[in-house]
């Protein structure tokens, strides 16, 4: 059929799109012009389409492959010249049958369909700026950033699912070829003459002659004195699983250090542990309210306890314990102080451990999120941090390297803004009327951007390279974004408060810092992922690589989509829903909490010399990752249809109704990051205390050698009798 044709796809798919775009945005058709409603549905229905023929297709070559291969081979033989077959005659009769294409068709066609359907509405978003309503929605800037977020994944497991049904026809295209070829060896061998059979014998045993291997050598056998031939050990895993490749030995660091890199990872899981199980029960509380009815474990003192301990327990105290590993090793010395980094340790756990137990008992900061903590616990918490931060500086300071690793530029600007940002935050005398309201904007995001995410990216800078064992894929890049992150995420706090009371001007300069944003963002995910070319197949073999590639993923989608929020028309809809949630667990959990993931199990195994349990790590990852999406997904589209909702000025009790089923995903997505975390914490056990394997023969040979070196004679030096 002429439609069907392979050349002629993409053509009629591009008049098609040609032709609506120019009915959707004539003037004297306004229907169509007001809304994208129509044009979504159409999109849909073109790749419905285009699935569909696909599988046409295939029905119509499965068709073709029943037939008999027989006709299609159409050759006679005498029963003489079977003998003559050989493989490359079978593979030639295999490269007759027709192939399938691959999904590359399916590449042009869709590609160019989509950029054309999205670019005219990035072009009508920059000349117009509408309302944002129910009716226009789909046209804001944000909102069609959000949809091509979205639509990437959704294209990308299209290709993936063409992709297996591809490979799977060819496979069965190839079982069937068998069979033929299996009837046609059976009519050839159907009543052969005693002559026949003994010219058949003689050509097999001609073809299965082999060399005996002794021509050369003779039958003598090797002594393997090296040990060379005999005595191979020979380990074999599950075979359902990729064997994950053990770390390369590294020169063994100081064993104070290492004991202490272990207690602030080990501390920091403790309170991942506590703190997302108290997250897990606020989450429950979303959907059974009145499960309790106790003061200390209300929903309001509850909440800050969770967020507090994942902020400054889990993700300071992590990357803090893999900050102690990387400053001292890319400048080449020692530790500035052993004892400063205990302290510190210390300082932190009290203000956690005193900080949970002031939150429940109600005595907080009032109504600063995330500083919640009352200023004499804060200020155990920010002596600590300074403790660490000296103790960071003193050992750049006394490198041996002369120039400064760009793992220790990011990991210096975060430790030197953390202490500024705290003091700022907590200072008094800003903190009335609308002071108050901008010191929050600004506290929140700088400890988001400028500690959490300034000191992942410098352990990414650091792992990533060691990881693939060669050098980052631009220095260029890496400064460009360390400069362009400090220069626009200072400016961007207040875009949590558009449409405030705060001045105009300083709403618009937060957004246009957000916007500013995609420049450190686009170049550093271009850094990593180019790092990742020609080394994807490590990704497999690794523990923490896959990690690294999740946090590298969500850096990029993200802080997209933190940008997509901070336009006023999507702020209007998405500010104050449940779409903030879901952005704030994808930023500090699918970026921060996997990069620290991916920083443990990279560095405990080379501290500590053991493996961690496979199979274990594999579902750490899949829990987390799985749970992320059943956790964020349903509240982005849940809290986009209570947005709307307010938007219609609709009852306020409807939208808490509407997002029923939303919060039961997210429930059912917080359980499995919960579970993951109690997999990690085996995890991190099995590496530093792992149990002995028990096999007889070592336990013998032990024996022996104990027997052995109690019958060795001692001999002095001088010749003199003991």
């Amino acid at each position: 059929m002429w439609f069907f044709r392979k050349n002629r796809w993409p053509l009629v798919t591009l008049l098609s799109f040609s032709a609506w775009q120019a009915v959707a945005q004539a003037p004297e058709n306004p229907v169509l012009y007001k809304g994208t409603d129509i044009g979504m549905k159409l999109l849909v229905l073109v790749l419905l389409g285009l699935f569909l023929a696909y599988i046409i297709k295939i029905i119509i070559s499965l068709s073709q492959v029943g037939g008999s291969l027989l006709k299609k081979i159409s050759f006679r033989v005498d029963k003489n010249q079977i003998s003559g077959l050989t493989a490359d005659q079978i593979d030639i009769m295999l490269k007759i049958v027709p192939q399938t294409p691959g999904p590359v068709s399916a590449v042009k066609i869709i590609l160019p369909a989509v950029i054309l359907w999205i670019w005219p509405h990035f072009s009508n978003a920059q000349t117009t700026v509408q309302a944002a309503t129910r009716e226009n929605i789909l046209t804001q800037p944000g909102v069609l950033i959000t949809f091509v977020l979205l639509f990437i994944p959704l294209l990308a497991g299209f290709l993936l699912l063409i992709s297996k049904i591809s490979t799977l026809l060819k496979k069965y295209q190839q079982s069937k070829i068998q069979v033929e070829l299996q009837s046609i060896a059976d009519n050839l061998g159907n009543d052969l003459f005693d002559d026949e059979v003994s010219v058949l014998n003689d050509r097999k045993k001609a073809l299965r002659f082999q060399l005996s291997q002794h021509e050369l050598a003779g039958k003598n056998i090797a002594s393997d004195e090296k040990g060379l031939l005999n005595n191979i050990k020979i380990q074999h895993g599950t075979d359902i699983f990729p064997v994950k490749k053990k770390p390369i030995p590294r020169p063994k660091i100081d064993p104070q250090l290492t004991q202490l890199i272990l207690a602030f990872i080990a501390s920091a899981v403790l309170w991942l542990v506590i703190g997302t199980t108290i997250g897990e029960y606020v989450g429950i509380k979303f959907v059974a309210p009145d499960a309790d009815a106790i003061s200390w474990l209300s929903f309001g003192r509850l909440r800050p306890v969770h967020t507090n301990l994942v902020f400054w327990g889990w993700a300071t105290l992590g990357m803090l314990g893999l900050g102690y590993y990387v400053v001292p090793m890319v400048g080449n010395g020692k530790l500035a102080s052993i004892k400063m980094g205990w302290a510190s340790l210390h300082l932190i756990n009290l203000s956690h451990v005193l900080g949970t137990v002031s939150l429940m008992a109600g005595i907080n900061n009032g109504g600063g999120e995330y500083r919640e903590y009352i200023w004499p616990i804060m200020l155990l918490f920010a002596i600590g941090l300074g403790l660490s931060t000296t103790n960071y500086l003193k050992t750049i300071a006394q490198r041996k390297t002369k120039e400064i690793y760009i793992s220790n530029w990011y990991i210096s600007a975060a430790v030197i803004f953390l202490p500024i940002i705290a003091l700022v935050s907590y200072l008094p005398f800003w903190q009335n009327g609308i002071g108050e309201v901008i010191l929050q904007g600004f506290y929140m995001h700088q400890a988001v951007g400028l500690w959490f995410m300034m000191f992942c990216l410098g352990l990414l800078y650091y792992f990533l390279p060691q990881q693939f064992n060669k050098p980052i894929y631009s220095y260029s890049l890496g400064v460009l974004a360390f400069w362009t992150q400090i220069l626009f995420y200072t400016l961007i706090g207040t875009h949590h408060f558009v449409f405030s009371a705060l001045p105009w001007w300083l709403q618009t300069t937060a957004i246009v810092g957000s916007v500013g944003m995609l420049i450190p963002v686009t170049s550093g995910t271009i850094n990593f992922l180019m790092t990742f070319k020609g080394g994807w197949d490590k990704v497999t073999n690794s523990y923490s690589l896959p990690f690294f590639l999740v946090g590298v993923i969500y850096y990029f989608t993200g802080s997209y989509q933190g940008t997509a929020e901070a336009f006023r028309s999507t702020n209007l809809i998405w500010h104050f829903t449940d779409f903030t949630i879901a952005h704030s667990h994808i930023t500090m959990y699918g970026i921060i909490s996997f990069i620290i993931f991916a920083g443990i199990y990279a560095i405990v195994p080379r501290l500590t010399g053991k493996e961690p349990p496979q199979i274990m790590v594999g579902a750490h990852f899949w829990l987390a990752l799985i749970g992320l999406q059943f956790y964020t997904i349903p509240l982005m589209i849940g809290g986009t249809l209570k947005g709307l909702s307010w938007g219609d000025a609709r009852p306020f009790i409807e939208s808490v109704i509407l997002m029923g089923p939303y919060w039961l995903w997210r429930a059912i997505g917080g359980s499995m990051m919960w579970l993951s975390h109690l997999v990690l914490a085996y995890n991190l056990y099995k590496m530093v205390y792992p149990s002995e394997e028990f096999t007889v023969k070592e336990e013998v040979f032990k024996i022996l050698k104990q027997k052995a070196d109690l019958n060795t004679p001692l001999i002095k030096t001088d010749h003199e009798p003991i």
